[in-house]
């Protein structure tokens, strides 16, 4: 084989390795964080790509770990396109949230005001999505904010939602106050 076909082979061969073990470190990165995702509740196309994936609007559901009792669903819009269905898009900052309650209201321990409820990458490297928790002890009102930050530059783009806690149940008597389990 000559010299330059040689090069250019190898070259192609270079690209092809580059991208399958790319494949397959986003697949293996996915796969471990599975357990912590949230639940898929639909999706809806928004742009139309004809070689590619749409852009899309997605909710999601998730309940927060630390306060039996709530659950949070948030929209985030998704790229299509080549760079999205690589994974290397850089996702928009618009999300909306809104929490609320769905049982009796448990504690399962001391919460830091602000402490991360959940984070998601929405970038390849630079940029996550978080929801926050907080308590409004005078309303007995917990409160959840989702924002998205960047290395570089944070963004102003945010949502927030309020869960009063309310009787539930058999539990009607007994009301827990978020202030008791904020350190």
């Amino acid at each position: 084989m000559p010299r330059a076909a040689r090069q250019v082979y190898n070259g192609r061969t270079g690209i092809r390795l580059l991208l399958f073990l790319t494949v397959v470190l986003t697949s293996a990165a996915t796969v471990a964080s599975a357990a912590d995702e949230p639940d898929l509740i639909f999706r809806r196309s928004t742009v139309f790509k004809l070689l590619s994936p749409n852009d899309k609007l997605a909710t999601y559901g998730i309940d927060d770990p630390e306060v039996d009792g709530v659950a949070c669903h948030f929209t985030v819009p998704e790229r299509g396109g080549i760079k999205g269905w690589l994974g290397v898009a850089e996702e928009v900052s618009d999300i909306s949230l809104s929490c609320s309650q769905i049982g009796p209201i448990h504690f399962k321990g001391k919460l830091g005001q602000g402490d991360d409820m959940f984070r998601q990458r929405r970038s390849l490297f630079f940029k996550k999505m978080q929801i926050v928790r907080g308590c409004d002890a005078k309303r007995n009102v917990l409160v959840y904010m989702v924002y998205s930050d960047k290395l570089i530059e944070g963004s102003p783009k945010n949502s927030t939602s309020s869960v009063p806690i309310m009787p539930w149940g058999a539990d009607a008597g007994s009301v827990q106050k978020c202030g008791e389990f904020i350190q």
